[in-house]
């Protein structure tokens, strides 16, 4: 059975935005012009096909990255079908909780088109997003979304991008009038105008540009071949020697710009009106790049440590990474994953090269949103979901087991707000157990933990939204009733100096006693430079290293491993309240051991002390969330807005304007903000809004530590 779709007709990419972007409604668009689905579902009426979830119909955001296969022939092309493309796109959400769907998104896919709302322009989850994508390399082009609301501005919004994002930034098109008066675009390229008609605007209509139009096209027509031949010596020399340049040459230069992340195309329309969304798919086939055009995936072989590389390509060994887990109320557990080189049929063994270990891959489903399509056979560059494995995880690599391979894990970011949770009832606390493990498994950024003096059960995650869907998820999903407490601030503990302490453990008590004798020397954890080789004799981890710095044998080899257990047993304990220790060096300096009583506990529990005593000497402090918070205002609650916001220990970093608005940036400390929304409506009669995302951890003062630690007491 041969692939139906060749490589160069694939394209993976993503929706990405700011919350209330419109990507929902432009995912919605796009189901409908490729034939997915033969009525617009809308999100403010709770009826988006890629909002399939109760708590996304209720709320109108979206939570989980929804992925959809959809086949698109270009406008341009006519009714050819032999030039259709196939597209996998994932729709994610945009607020700032679920960052870890943008984050998993964007590491499998190879293009990305960035939505931004027309009257707000850039707004801070769109500097997230844009960050993370280049951190992933992914090309971009861009959408400005509603330009029909009253505020609409393509070259505000156009202007914020050049100055927030990017310079390379470039416009493909300009709109036909703005507010209530937006009727359509003017593609630059082809200095045609392009309107929208017949149900639901599928009907693309090419026309003359209006002549009031005309001026301003032609010039920025001018500006777009300018940066277009930059990219290409023969163009540029064409250029200065005033020849006419093709346009499927300047298309070509262009496109390879793009897949170079030199130039980022920018495009406009209103997805909730029906205009602009089939030229930015034809983009998406002209610009955004195919598995082909992306460099090979590099991975580690595990048996040799050596990095190796895997080319987009069926014939290749098979090589696949896992990015999302999804518990389906009707199939069990679907693990989505994108396959880089080589083919997987369903029926066959699944050699997961993370765990060494064989699953049987039963059945592959490629996803419509919530309904499934069966498949028999995935290949290189595609994306699908395994039903039913039971032992892959976010972030496992899945290979051909004769030549085996680990991709690049993905990264997530740490979890800021705790909250403790108990089952209401005995029979509760079973699925609780279960519940917990399967959302954890989910979501890398939800995380579990139980207080061992306690016994108490701590769940975390990316914010109070965060924490509330998993909760609500958790009663409806799994039938689990639970009390809970109010949010915590998740605080770390870390070491300002140096500091070093000894500590034998002896104990006698009749026949086998126990000896361990450990000095360890604790420093702060500096960052790896890059390309930085790291040593035989350190392994290291996030926010934590440990040297084995003994010579000649003064602890046997067999109990180093206790050692190092035993100081990330007492960090995980802390020292001044009792919070989890991070960037942290640890150094094994100097041992003993006798040959009868010495055992791996002895040296866990000398570890732990010495590290205990050299932490207490080190100057210990803790650590807090800081957020960055940006609140838009009307003027005339600016000063109440502000004061608020120093009241809380905020630091103000910036006021612009933002059409009407005042923009107010500021870093505040997370202990601060819970229920920030809340106080804002009533400084402002309703009218301000505020969005927040983790920044960094930062040592508290000496006036809050105190607080912190007498509450702990």
């Amino acid at each position: 059975m041969n692939r139906d779709y060749p490589l160069e007709k694939v394209r993976n990419f993503g929706i990405i935005a700011h919350i209330d972007a419109g990507k929902t409604t432009t995912s919605e668009r796009i189901l409908y012009y490729t034939g997915q689905s033969h009525k617009i579902g809308e999100v403010h009426e709770g009826e988006a096909t890629t909002d399939w979830m109760e708590q996304e119909k209720e709320r109108g955001i979206t939570i989980t990255a929804a992925a959809i296969t959809c086949f698109w022939n270009p406008t341009y092309m006519g009714a050819d079908l032999t030039k259709k493309h196939r597209f996998n796109i994932i729709d994610t959400p945009g607020h700032v909780d679920f960052t870890v769907e943008v984050e998993r998104s964007l590491k499998v896919l190879d293009g990305g088109v960035v939505v931004f709302d027309g009257v707000a322009g850039v707004e801070p989850q769109s500097e997230t997003v844009w960050r993370q994508a280049d951190k992933y390399n992914v090309p971009r082009i861009c959408f400005i979304n509603k330009l029909d609301r009253t505020g609409g501005s393509f070259e505000r919004s156009y202007q914020s991008i050049l100055e927030r994002l990017n310079k390379n930034a470039v416009r493909m098109q300009i709109p036909i009038g703005e507010e209530d008066k937006h009727e359509g675009v003017i593609d630059l390229m082809k200095m045609k105008a392009y309107r929208f008609e017949g149900d639901m605007g599928n009907q693309v209509v090419e026309g003359e540009i209006p002549a009031e139009y005309l001026e301003d096209a032609k010039k920025y027509r001018a500006e777009l071949v300018e940066r277009i031949v930059e990219n290409d010596d023969d163009l540029m020399n064409a250029y200065l020697e005033g020849r006419e340049i093709s346009i499927e040459a300047l298309k070509e230069t262009l496109r390879k710009a793009t897949i170079a992340n030199k130039i980022f195309p920018v495009f406009t329309g209103s997805a909730l009106k029906n205009k602009g969304v089939q030229l930015v798919l034809d983009a998406v086939v002209e610009y955004l790049p195919s598995p082909l055009d992306v460099p090979p995936v590099k991975g580690i072989d595990p048996n040799t440590g050596e990095e190796i590389l895997r080319h987009a390509s069926d014939t290749e060994p098979f090589a696949a990474l896992a990015f999302k887990l999804q518990t389906d109320p009707f199939v069990g557990q679907l693990t989505f994953f994108r396959v880089y080189s080589g083919t997987v049929e369903a029926g066959s063994y699944l050699y997961n090269g993370t765990t060494g270990n064989k699953e049987r891959l039963g059945r592959i489903v490629r996803l419509q949103a919530n309904k499934r399509e069966e498949v028999k056979k995935v290949y290189a560059g595609e994306i699908a979901a395994a039903v039913g494995l039971k032992e892959a995880k976010t972030s496992h690599t899945f290979c051909d087991e004769s030549k085996p391979i680990i991709l690049d894990p993905i990264k997530f970011a740490e979890p800021v707000v705790s909250l403790r949770i108990e089952p209401k009832t005995k029979a509760d606390q079973e699925k609780m157990g279960i519940a917990l493990k399967k959302l954890s498994d989910e979501d890398p950024t939800f995380r579990i933990s139980s207080n061992s003096e306690t016994g108490e059960t701590l769940i975390s995650g990316m914010g109070e939204l965060h924490l509330e869907i998993m909760i609500d998820r958790m009663k409806r999903e799994f039938s689990v009733e639970a009390n809970v407490g109010k949010p915590q601030v998740a605080y770390k503990e870390t070491i300002q100096n140096e500091a070093e302490a000894e500590h034998k453990y002896i104990k006698q008590s009749g026949g086998k006693g126990q000896y361990g004798h450990v000095k360890l020397t604790l420093k702060p954890l500096q960052p790896l430079k890059e390309g930085a080789k790291i040593p035989k004799n350190v392994s290291r981890e996030e926010g934590f290293e440990f040297i084995d710095s003994i010579k000649g044998g003064v602890i046997p080899q067999e109990f180093i491993p206790a050692v190092e257990k035993g100081v990330k047993e007492a960090m995980d304990r802390g020292i001044v309240a009792g919070f989890k220790m991070v960037d942290i060096s640890c150094e094994l300096t100097f041992g003993s051991y006798h040959d009868v009583d010495s055992s791996e506990i002895a040296y866990k529990i000398a570890a732990s002390q010495a590290f205990q005593e050299a932490a207490k000497r080190a100057r210990p402090v803790i650590l807090e969330p800081i957020m960055k918070v940006e609140v838009v205002t009307p003027e005339k609650f600016m000063g109440d807005v502000t004061g608020n916001l120093n009241s809380k220990r905020a630091q103000i970093v910036s006021m612009s304007d933002r059409g009407q608005n005042k923009v107010i940036l500021a870093m505040v400390p997370l202990a601060e903000m819970f229920g920030y929304v809340t106080s804002l409506r009533s400084l402002s009669e309703g009218r301000a809004s505020s969005t927040m995302e983790f920044d960094h951890y930062e040592v508290v003062p000496p006036n809050v530590e105190k607080t912190i630690v007498e509450a702990r007491k």
